[in-house]
């Protein structure tokens, strides 16, 4: 069987299993199984990026993921105009003075020597940070006063959120390139601890500063690029055609917007695909992988291999926080308490293993496989479940446990999945040429 012809049935057996939903369960479920899929498989490129072109063990995708969701309110999200009244400006220029702070520490570090540049340094980070908290913090306390039920919070720049998907790109990237100058001059095992824990802290930064996005209280009603149901049901012409098709108007309005965005993430999915397979096969995406394989012979030849590091950490980076801003658009709401850095970095990772690391197409039916077995093998474990118990008494305690261990099917597969395709395939199910 030709490599084409093997690619190809396989996309067609993870087809059939999202369709197969739609005829057994409902459409609206597969839209879901769909759109979610699309966005796992942009995630899994960032990474595939990152760990199949250059071997970078990044476990922070959550962190970048989490600055991209970050992005939509800041861009999408109207201004509060109270909050910016009571103490925007000085919020502003209390960062500055903390960027500046932090930018003459590092000129005084490079100018001076000796004994003089510490004391230097250390005179200069105190007098900032005091300066810096007296700004700071009487003007956060001002912003998260105001309204603090509905708003709390600054807002964005009510942009268009389609907008904001290119600026979740730009915020992780600027972010990958902040720890990448720090982080990648370690060894794989030390990357993958620290970017683990520059994820958290982003994390928690998002989750206690209300007045950036209103931590853990929540931003709902986010802007959105497709029509609202409520006003398609409102739209006697959408009422009308929906019924002429034999549809209940709100069924079709949900299976409206879920096919917008189905559309909108396959546009941004073909695109970075398109993009990530030119740069795979150009002399930029070999010289990578020569720096894969062997850093120190391509240091022999003259390749400036952490400056190359940097390039696809920022790169890869930016595609997570591109499918961060998407996910969030889709949600409707930017929820901080949700991400999960260690649970959902292990199911992007599995995604790109199972797929094929180093090959796009790979991360691509990997993002689309495991997010269907996540989302489907709980209910279909349950069923399993109540299937093999089906003759117990119903007080026994085994068929109580048994029903029980159903909610961790998900994990259980999981583990099954990746150790079959460890066992049998272990470059993936589409391998690495």
């Amino acid at each position: 069987m030709s490599d084409t012809v093997k690619n190809t049935a396989l996309f067609a057996i993870v087809a059939a299993l999202i369709i197969g939903t739609g005829v057994i369960q409902s459409w609206n479920s597969a839209l879901f199984i769909l759109n979610m899929g699309l966005i796992s498989a942009i995630m899994a490129l960032g990474v595939n990026l990152q760990w199949g072109f250059a071997g970078l063990f990044n476990v922070g995708v959550m962190g970048f993921v989490a600055l991209g969701g970050l992005a939509v309110v800041l861009t999408s999200m109207p201004p509060v105009g109270e909050a910016w009244a009571a103490g925007g400006t000085r919020v502003i220029f209390a960062l500055l003075v903390g960027v500046g702070t932090i930018a003459v520490a590092i000129l005084l570090n490079g100018r001076l020597k000796g004994r003089m540049r510490g004391l230097a340094m250390l005179a200069v980070l105190i007098a900032g940070f005091f300066l810096y908290r007296g700004l700071f913090d009487p003007a956060v306390k001002a912003i998260e006063a105001i309204n603090p039920a509905a708003t709390g919070n600054l807002g964005g720049l009510g942009l268009p959120v389609l907008f904001a998907w290119i600026i979740g790109g730009l915020l992780a990237a600027g972010a990958a390139w902040l720890i990448g100058k720090t982080a990648l001059g370690l060894r794989s095992d030390y990357l993958a601890i620290a970017t683990l824990g520059i994820a958290e802290i982003i994390l928690a930064v998002l989750k206690n500063e209300d007045w950036l996005a209103r931590g853990v209280k929540n931003v709902v009603g986010l802007p959105r690029p497709v029509p609202r149901e409520i006003d398609l049901q409102n739209s006697e012409t959408f009422v009308s055609n929906a019924q002429s098709l034999g549809l209940d108007p709100v069924v079709a309005s949900t299976l409206y917007v879920k096919l917008g965005y189905s559309v909108l993430f396959t546009i941004v999915l073909v695109i970075i695909l398109v993009m990530a397979q030119l740069a795979l096969k150009s002399p930029w995406g070999r010289m990578m992988r020569a720096i894969r394989d062997n850093e120190v012979a391509a240091e022999a030849m003259g390749k400036n291999v952490t400056r190359r590091h940097l390039q696809i950490f920022v790169l890869g980076s930016a595609v997570c926080g591109i499918a961060g801003a998407m996910l969030t658009t889709l949600d409707g709401q930017l929820t901080p308490g949700t991400y999960n850095p260690l649970r959902f970095t292990f199911l992007v990772w599995v995604m790109v293993i199972v797929g094929g690391s180093g090959n796009n197409l790979g991360s691509v039916l990997g993002g689309f496989l495991i997010w269907f077995l996540w989302v489907q093998v709980e209910p279909l474990g349950l069923g399993l479940m109540q299937l093999i118990t089906y003759g117990m008494a119903e007080d026994s305690a085994l068929k109580a446990h048994l029903i029980d261990s159903a909610a961790h099917m998900r994990l259980l597969t999981m583990g099954v999945v990746l150790l079959l395709v460890l066992r049998f395939s272990p470059r993936g199910l589409i391998p690495e040429k």
